[in-house]
């Protein structure tokens, strides 16, 4: 039986030409800033975002918790919406690390509204209230389903925050596929920023790493946290390279991973409609009212279809670059088919 895994595009394994890169990076100790490959990276991120400087990490967590601790001093908030990756698949690391209060807003489709973060924002809250420091907003949406933040919304919450003077922080773990399906410029999404986060083991297939962008300052001040965590690395130029590679030549096929959703979707709407909602991007939420997530999870599992659940009758489907359109196609025929009872 041939497996079509969807459960994340963090599953793709590197391509050959991204394995040759890897092998022939030149490295250095990046703990004292001198893994030439590692550098090249952070510099070419940088600029993409329109940002000064960028520092190279493990994960996107660990970006997203440096990037958060930046602007929130503990005992101080971040706001962002109550289905952030912050907030619900970070394991609690901004409170149990960095002593960060988190106050959220309700959406439905993770998209922010401007009015809702102004009715709870309020940088000088007094000595009995918590003070916010940091909006975080996330694009695209992960727990959403791959939605993406359109730009007017961001670009208001960008000026709530800068008149106030509170930072603003973007997880844009997946930004690349926001951009991709927009046409809008990183450094358009990324200048609205004071800092932001990408990943390259998501849809751009590198094996490891995210990195944060922002102010040399704040970069400079990230690297000391980075260490202080014990996520300081030495030849780190062979991940490095893999980054690089995908710059190269992942962005692009991105949109292929958008028309394998799309596809995913069609062929369990076919079946069981107002299953799903058309996707935006590469990730597809597939409603199970009728049986537990857990369920239909195990039920394609055993169909050759692996799947997440995230949450008690919600699963979610993510296309990437180690499935192409017709295995997506298939797959949802066959959930389609489980939730229809057949």
């Amino acid at each position: 039986m041939t497996v079509v895994d969807l459960r994340s595009d963090t599953l793709t394994a590197p391509t050959s030409g991204m394995r040759a890169a890897m092998m022939d990076a030149p490295v250095g100790d990046d703990v004292y800033d001198e893994d030439p490959t590692v550098r090249a990276l952070e510099a070419r991120v940088a600029a993409l975002l329109g940002h000064e400087a960028g520092l190279f990490t493990a994960t996107g967590s660990l970006a997203n918790q440096l990037g958060i601790a930046l602007h929130v001093a503990p005992g101080s908030e971040v706001l962002c919406d109550a289905r952030a990756h912050i907030a619900r698949a970070e394991l609690g690391a901004h409170a149990a690390l960095h002593g960060v209060t988190m106050r959220t807003w309700v959406t439905n489709d993770g998209v922010a509204d401007a009015s809702q973060i102004t009715n709870l924002i309020e940088p000088d809250a007094g000595p009995f209230l918590v003070s916010t420091s940091c909006v975080a907003l996330e694009n695209t949406h992960n727990f959403g389903g791959g939605t993406i933040q359109p730009l007017p919304g961001l670009q208001r919450v960008s000026r709530i925050c800068g008149d106030l003077g509170v930072a603003r922080h973007l997880d844009g773990a997946r930004l690349w596929n926001a951009h991709v399906a927009t046409g809008v410029p990183l450094d358009v999404y990324g200048r609205l920023f004071d800092t932001v986060s990408v990943c390259l083991s998501k849809g751009l297939g590198a094996p490891v790493g995210s990195v944060l962008v922002g102010s040399r300052e704040a970069i400079g001040r990230a690297r000391v946290l980075r260490k202080r965590l014990g996520a300081g690395w030495r030849q780190a130029g062979i991940l490095a390279a893999a980054g690089l590679y995908a710059l190269d030549h992942h962005i692009g096929r991105l949109a292929d991973d958008h028309a394998a959703a799309e596809a995913f979707a069609a062929a369990v709407e076919e079946r069981a409609p107002r299953s799903v909602k058309d996707p935006e991007t590469n990730i597809v939420l597939v409603s199970a009212e009728k049986m537990k997530a857990a369920k239909l999870v195990a039920l394609a599992a055993d169909r050759g279809v692996r799947l997440s659940a995230v949450g008690p009758k919600l699963v979610r489907a993510v296309t990437h670059l180690d499935v192409t359109v017709e295995d997506c196609a298939r797959a949802g025929a066959i959930v389609g088919e489980i939730l229809a009872g057949r």
